[in-house]
């Protein structure tokens, strides 16, 4: 199927660009319309239409025109790609209906089912995967799965690539684009984004890209005696990416980057219904009426999310043969708050007696994880035009990972009688925990495709996996199991081997049928207990 990407002015949107642009095209001609798309999927610039499974690409042009600036947005562009919007930098992905299953920050050792990719670089880990803003890229790539055997662990569902745009030898020129938008019943929110691209001399440029969004909540927060916070779900990003390429030969490109953003949430989508306070089946307190879109919060809540990426890209050029190396490292810090007053105070009412205001003592819960990243890749492909293409490659990842829960809630030792040193938790802290992941990964993978003739050809390709984890668990506190009231360790690995082979005939130019068997794979974890 031949396909043409459409260019045009969004509403709402103004865009000021430092090169000379067309804000609006005609229709497209029979040669725009059979224009070729070059895309990545296989690790090797391809033909759209000669990828020989299931892939869908959208431009920096189609982006701009559906308004989308993020990958809940942009999911409603693509078949099969499913996102479950939990707010911002909390929505999980699924491909052809396939996810990590119904999860949350909670659950820290939990495993992707899709991966995430920055341009080279892997950023899904454990379902942190960051809510990036989607502006100046070159196109987005969504690889329906099994994508195990280029893409490895976590792709066993399919694949969600995000190509930036890269600097750009001898052109000095940048966009600024600005969008507002308002809600009834809520928030005034928009954007400001801009890119600039800059020449540095022969063979070098530059680009620097910028961006600040407001998020418009539309959700209140009741309290009985208070006054209404509203608006709670409303939220800001900020971030940007610096990329230099140097190219001191044609054979030759050196690209170094950095990426960073911080997500700022006042609170979370959540609509309530039923709950302890308003709930008139569990309590004999005053309901309270949260309204078409509120919540009974007693305490503040939010999401503070800082991502920071570094990568190197490394392309060597001999021949018929292209070497690829990517290195990667990620640093990131999640802090969680929660308002878990409901909850503390449910557990403990019945078996003390607690009366209804010692049951409502301010509880918040406190989610932090700090991780970091580091990942290698290298690879070796050919870059002829003849009827065999073939890539091998090596793949490590190290991650390191610390995430806890503290549940301070001030006054409850007095309240219970007991104090939490006893069970082995910080003063006034009925639950205390800290999990301590160590993770590796190593694999082995390689592909080849050869062309029978104008007709037919065959590809066919092999990864070999190998996984460790160790980890550290802590609970403690009156509401944890006394038994890993100490370090509790526990570890896991695996290897194998995940196969593809795909089959492809082609009658003419616009027609083309793939069959494919393929395997991919999820990497497991560590059980732990549960709470009694």
């Amino acid at each position: 199927m031949k396909s043409w990407i459409g260019r045009g002015a969004a509403a709402f949107c103004l865009v000021n660009s430092f090169a000379i642009a067309q804000a609006q095209d005609a229709p497209p001609s029979d040669d725009e319309i059979s224009q070729e798309i070059i895309v990545t999927a296989q690790k090797r610039a391809t033909n759209l239409q000669d990828v020989p499974f299931s892939i869908a690409a959208l431009s920096a042009e189609s982006l701009r025109e559906s308004g989308a600036s993020n990958i809940v947005e942009m999911a409603r562009n693509v078949p099969g790609l499913y996102i479950a919007d939990l707010g911002p930098g909390q929505s999980q992905v699924a491909i052809r209906g396939i996810s990590a299953g119904q999860v949350v920050r909670d659950q820290p050792g939990v495993k992707e089912s899709v991966g995430i990719y920055l341009d080279e670089s892997p950023i899904s880990v454990a379902l942190f995967t960051p809510d990036l803003d989607l502006y100046d890229l070159d196109r987005i790539e969504v690889l329906r799965g099994p994508q195990g055997t280029l893409f490895g662990a976590g792709s066993s569902s399919g694949t969600v690539r995000y190509i930036t745009a890269q600097p750009d030898i001898g052109e000095f020129g940048g966009s600024v684009d600005l969008t507002m938008e308002n809600l009834t019943d809520g928030e005034t929110g928009g954007s400001l984004r801009g890119n600039l691209n800059v020449p540095l001399g022969q063979t070098a440029p530059m680009r620097v890209v910028g961006y600040r969004s407001e998020f418009a909540g539309f959700i209140d927060s009741l309290y009985p005696d208070r006054a209404t916070r509203e608006d709670v779900n409303g939220g800001s990003r900020t971030g940007g990416r610096l990329a230099f390429r140097f190219e001191p030969s044609e054979n030759f490109s050196i690209t170094p980057r950095i990426v960073y953003q911080k997500l700022e949430t006042d609170g979370f989508p959540r609509i309530d219904v039923f709950n302890l306070l308003g709930n008139v089946y569990t309590t004999t307190a005053t309901p309270v009426d949260p309204g078409e879109r509120g919540q009974i919060t007693q305490l503040p809540e939010g999401l503070t999310d800082d991502f920071t990426m570094a990568d190197l890209k490394l392309e060597f050029g001999f021949g018929d043969l292209g070497l690829t190396s990517v290195t990667t490292y990620i640093d990131r810090q999640v802090a969680v708050d929660r308002d878990a007053t409901q909850l503390t105070g449910s557990v403990t009412k019945s078996p003390i007696g607690l009366s209804d205001e010692d049951a409502r003592i301010d509880s918040p819960l406190l989610d932090r994880t700090d991780m970091q990243v580091f990942s290698q890749e290298l690879r070796l492909a050919s870059t002829g035009e003849g009827p065999l293409q073939w890539l091998v490659g090596a793949f490590y990842q190290q991650a390191d990972r610390e995430y806890g829960q503290d549940l301070p809630t001030i006054g409850y030792d007095d309240l219970i009688g007991a104090p939490s040193e006893l069970f082995s938790a910080p003063p006034d802290t009925p639950f205390f925990s800290r999990m301590s992941y160590d993770f590796q990964q190593f694999a082995l993978f390689g592909e080849a495709s050869y062309r029978f003739s104008t007709q037919w050809g065959l590809s066919a390709g092999l990864r070999y996996y190998d996984f460790e984890e160790d980890r550290i668990l802590t609970f403690a506190g009156v509401f944890a199991d006394p038994a890993i009231f100490v370090d509790e360790p526990g570890s896991t690995s695996s290897d194998g081997v995940s196969p593809r082979v795909i089959l492809t005939f082609e009658p003419n130019d616009m027609v083309q049928f793939n069959a494919q068997v393929a395997e991919g794979f999820r990497l497991g974890g560590i059980n732990g207990r549960l709470n009694l």
